[in-house]
């Protein structure tokens, strides 16, 4: 009969391998992934039954969680030399290479299947690419050349593609348009990371423009240039009939601050700025969502 200790050090350890497995997801990276698709989804099909929400948004949670740990897998070699992925399960040795790999597989089936079933088949077939263009073209290139961040912006703006796909089982302007806000959004995005954190991305090796521009001058003027052409991008919603005034006022107003953080962030090229910059992104696209969402035509 096992003691009482004993069942208890079993206890901690299956709960540190569930926390370590739900690490390997990134799951507040994968929030705003799952409500993006979910934005998709709504503009596509306002009626969508629950069902089809249900299974949609599953489905993404499901991929998204795989596209990550494919990721984690991939780079783990890059992660033991960062200081701040160096205690992730798979470089500090808390998961084996085979578990991770037999997991992420698990999920990005499950995904898959879910969205064939639940949804369509179109849905799955562009999750299929998020997770390939992710893991298979996103993730090496980072060690070659600094346009990963243009690379890693395609699969990162699929999720409201999927969500139009399901709701509408085709790909029309309507899903281009969301796809333009979301990869022109996450440009000033990454690079404002990319410059709080160049001396750890340098230790890893990952080639991105602050690594290989020190001084910040490229890198803080493509974040300008993208957040400036991110507001009439984000407009198109409005001429496209898809939203209304309330949305086209709103876009406006949010892609102005957000432009004036990344000019300042091209001014002084300073940590606080770069901050700013960041935090300016992380509020940007839930609010421009929950408005075409409440001003959805």
């Amino acid at each position: 009969m096992s003691s009482p200790t004993a069942v208890a050090a079993v206890r901690a350890v299956r709960g540190r391998a569930l926390s370590d497995f739900l690490t390997l997801t990134k799951p507040r990276v994968n929030v705003l992934v799952v409500f993006t698709t979910l934005v998709g989804l709504r503009l596509a099909a306002p009626d969508a039954s629950v069902a089809l929400l249900f299974h949609t948004l599953v489905g993404t949670t499901l991929v998204a969680s795989a596209a990550a740990a494919f990721n984690q897998i991939l780079e783990r070699d890059i992660d033991a030399r960062m200081l701040r992925t160096q205690d992730r399960p798979l470089p500090d040795a808390r998961l084996s290479v085979s578990e991770a790999v037999w997991f992420a597989g698990a999920l990005a089936m499950a995904g898959l299947v879910e969205l064939a079933l639940g949804a369509n088949l179109l849905a799955a077939a562009v999750a299929l690419v998020t997770i390939a263009s992710y893991a298979l073209i996103y993730t090496p290139s980072k060690r070659i050349t600094s346009l990963s961040t243009v690379i890693g912006a395609v699969p990162g703006a699929l999720p409201p593609v999927i969500g139009w796909a399901a709701g509408r089982g085709e790909l029309t302007i309507e899903a281009a348009v969301l796809f333009a806000i979301v990869f022109l959004w996450q440009m000033p995005h990454v690079l404002a990371v990319s410059w709080l954190y160049r001396d750890d991305y340098e230790r890893g090796g990952i080639r991105v423009l602050p690594v290989l521009e020190p001084d910040g001058a490229s890198t803080s003027r493509q974040a300008l240039t993208y957040a400036a052409t991110l507001i009439p991008v984000s407009l198109l919603p409005g001429l496209i009939g898809v939203a209304g005034l309330l949305y086209v006022g709103g876009a406006v107003a949010a892609g102005v601050l957000m432009l004036a953080a990344a000019a300042n962030f091209a001014r002084t090229r300073t940590p606080s700025a770069a901050k700013r910059l960041f935090l300016a992104s992380l509020i940007y696209l839930p609010l421009l969502w929950v408005l075409l969402l409440v001003d959805r035509v």
